[in-house]
């Protein structure tokens, strides 16, 4: 069976945009039987969903297309939101440091990008490097999914 590629719309309150709204990603059929489907892209805006995560979807009549209604299976990886505050920053010289750290990196545009951390990626030299982003005034950031394997609470910081 060739590997068929979905969408899924996200509905979620946008604490950016103070509003209601949507956001489709795609996503490949794991159990059709059951709406279980693997995200395959990564999310921009949506808050606590992941590359990997396997969600389970309904198809909306009224949306004409399929609707996410829960996480089933969590898949260990974490996703960082951030923006570029220096517009004199190289925002491929940025990704670059987080690929090399084994990540997986996308942008929407020119400021804004989103880094994936797969579950097997140690959090804490990409947290150590965000907050030095961060403290220089290059990027703000929000660690909008945190896998459980990535918490960092009892890792000190500086």
């Amino acid at each position: 069976m060739p590997d068929v590629s979905l969408k899924i719309l996200f509905r979620f309150y946008s604490d950016i945009l103070d509003a209601e709204t949507t956001e489709t990603l795609t996503a490949e059929v794991v159990e059709p039987e059951s709406g279980y489907f693997k995200l395959t892209s990564h999310s921009f805006y949506a808050p606590r969903i992941a590359l990997g995560d396997i969600v389970w979807a309904e198809y909306n009549v009224d949306d004409a297309m399929l609707v996410y209604r829960k996480t089933v299976t969590h898949s260990g990886s974490s996703t960082i939101h951030a923006i570029i505050l220096n517009e004199e920053c190289d925002l491929d010289s940025i990704l670059a440091v987080f690929e090399l750290s084994g990540c997986i990196t996308a942008r929407l545009n020119d400021k804004y990008f989103v880094i994936s951390v797969p579950a097997f990626i140690d959090y804490t030299p990409v947290k150590r490097r965000l907050d030095e982003l961060e403290s220089e005034r290059i990027i703000d950031y929000a660690e909008s999914c945190l896998a459980d394997n990535h918490q960092y609470k009892n890792i000190p910081f500086q």
